[in-house]
C-alpha cells in the first residue's frame, strides 16, 4: 500500500486533483454550502438518529449512520439494501435537503457527471477509532450514475483502490468541505476510510461526518 499526497506540481489546479479516470477531488468544494449543511444535517440527524447496524454476519459496525432522500441504505442479518422506511421509526427517511441536492448535482458536473439526480445520502458519523474498510458500491441499480462523497468535520484519510480487492491502494488525505467524486470507469473500485485519529473540529467536535449521495433506485 502506498501513501499518495498528490503533491505533483503538474495537477490541473490546487483545488482540483485527479485520482483515476472517473475519480475527482474537489478541495474546499462544499465550503460555500457549509452554513446550509450544517442546519439541514441537524434537521436530519433529529428526526433520524445515528446508530450502529448490523452486518449480515451479526458485527456491529464502528460507523455509526443515517440516511434522507427517498430510498436509506440499511444493513441487518438479511443483507445490505436500500429502503423507504427507516427501521428504527417505522416511517420514510428524512427528505433530503435542497442544499444537499444543489451541493451533489454540482459536484457530479464539475466532475463531468451532468444530469446527476440524487435520491439517496447515507450519513456516516465516524467518532475517533471508528473506520470503514475496503468494499464496493454494489447495491445501487444504475452503476451509470456517480458517486459523491462530502467530508464534514475532522481529517480522514480514504482508501482508494482498484476494481479488484487485492489492486494498490491510494491513500486520500481528506478535510473539511472536501467533495470526491467517482464514476464512469472508476464506479466499482474499492474504496474505504483508515481508522480515525483523535482531533477536534471547531463545528462539529470530536468526529467526522461523511455525506455520500447516490441515485440508488
Amino acid at each position: 500500500m502506498t501513501l499518495e499526497l498528490f503533491n505533483d506540481p503538474g495537477m490541473a489546479g490546487p483545488d482540483r486533483q485527479e485520482l483515476a479516470a472517473g475519480a475527482l477531488v474537489l478541495r474546499r468544494f462544499a465550503q460555500p454550502s457549509m452554513d446550509a449543511l450544517i442546519r439541514g444535517l441537524s434537521r436530519i440527524i433529529r428526526q433520524s438518529p445515528f446508530r450502529h447496524w448490523q452486518t449480515p454476519g451479526g458485527h456491529r459496525m464502528s460507523v455509526a449512520m443515517s440516511n434522507c432522500g427517498a430510498l436509506g441504505w440499511v444493513s441487518d442479518h438479511r443483507g445490505y439494501r436500500y429502503q423507504q422506511i427507516d427501521p428504527n421509526s417505522g416511517q420514510p427517511w428524512p427528505e433530503m435537503p435542497q442544499a444537499f441536492k444543489a451541493l451533489a448535482k454540482s459536484a457530479a458536473a464539475e466532475a463531468g457527471f451532468d444530469g446527476f439526480v440524487p435520491d439517496s445520502c447515507l450519513i456516516n458519523q465516524y467518532e475517533p477509532g471508528a473506520r470503514m474498510s475496503l468494499h464496493q458500491d454494489k447495491n445501487e441499480r444504475d452503476f451509470g450514475q456517480p458517486i459523491v462523497s462530502v467530508s464534514l468535520g475532522i481529517a480522514a484519510v480514504f482508501e482508494f483502490g482498484g476494481i479488484s480487492r487485492g489492486d494498490r491502494v491510494q491513500a486520500v488525505p481528506l478535510q473539511h468541505a472536501d467533495v470526491m467524486v467517482w464514476g464512469g470507469p472508476a464506479r466499482l473500485r474499492f474504496h474505504g476510510v483508515r481508522k480515525l485519529s483523535d482531533a477536534e473540529h471547531p463545528v462539529l467536535g470530536r468526529r467526522r461526518i461523511n455525506l455520500t449521495f447516490r441515485h440508488a433506485g
